[in-house]
């Protein structure tokens, strides 16, 4: 699925056509360029590379340039493919050197964003995966420790996997069937609903949905939205009083 490369500017908030007040992230996405293509008998995959942020030749070593010289294009600080199921190249839907822009979205599609989580150094158990911790109070020492997480003979060791204080954050992050609310082709802005993985300023992956392509999810009207809540529970009533 063809996407753009980006990056997080923040968070807003922008109103629906019913007035109501959308918390939105703020995504800088493209003009991304089409450097070359993956192809299944060379490479086993079929994909689409692209570039993106222009920077100085002298930032980049000389086999990191050979490409770009190659695609007869300028360098580009982040380079990353796409999957795709069309074909490249010669007659296909892409070409060597095509611009990308948020033009390839629509306004309520829904997408899928990528990004690595905001780093929160090394934490406690408590805080990493959300223990309930120790006794507060009869003289107890141990409040936010461990404690035991071995055993004696059997089985002898602690099973991989194991709970444990370590490092937390900076991990790859998809968020999935997020809606586009708002598109600035002018500005290659590109307003998404709702939080994404990310600190600011730092690169994301905007591709089309995985799950559900193509689907544009409008909002709502508030009053329809109650009466579907009210038309389940009478079905869910019913449904029991059968049962």
């Amino acid at each position: 699925m063809l996407g753009l490369l980006g990056k997080k500017l923040g968070m807003t908030h922008v109103y629906d056509e019913y007035g109501r007040r959308m918390a939105v992230t703020a995504v800088q996405a493209g003009p991304c360029m089409v450097l070359q293509f993956r192809e299944p008998n060379r490479h086993g995959y079929q994909a689409v590379q692209v570039g993106f942020e222009p920077i100085k030749e002298s930032r980049l070593r000389k086999p990191e340039l050979g490409q770009f010289k190659k695609a007869g294009l300028g360098p580009f600080r982040y380079v990353r493919e796409f999957r795709t199921e069309t074909a490249g190249g010669n007659g296909g839907e892409w070409k060597v050197g095509q611009p990308l822009t948020v033009e390839i979205f629509k306004v309520y599609e829904l997408v899928d964003v990528t990004g690595v989580s905001i780093g929160k150094g090394f934490q406690g158990g408590m805080k990493r995966w959300h223990w309930k911790g120790g006794p507060k109070t009869h003289g107890s020492t141990s409040h936010r420790a461990p404690g035991s997480i071995g055993s004696t003979t059997t089985p002898g060791r602690v099973f991989r996997g194991h709970h444990l204080p370590g490092h937390m954050g900076q991990d790859r992050v998809t968020v999935q069937n997020v809606r586009i609310v708002g598109l600035d082709p002018l500005h290659h802005l590109l307003l998404i609903e709702g939080a994404i993985p990310g600190a600011r300023r730092e690169l994301v992956m905007v591709t089309k949905s995985i799950k559900r392509p193509g689907v544009i999810k409008k909002p709502q009207a508030f009053q329809t939205i109650v009466e579907e809540e009210e038309l389940s529970k009478t079905a869910k009533a019913i449904k029991a009083t059968k049962k």
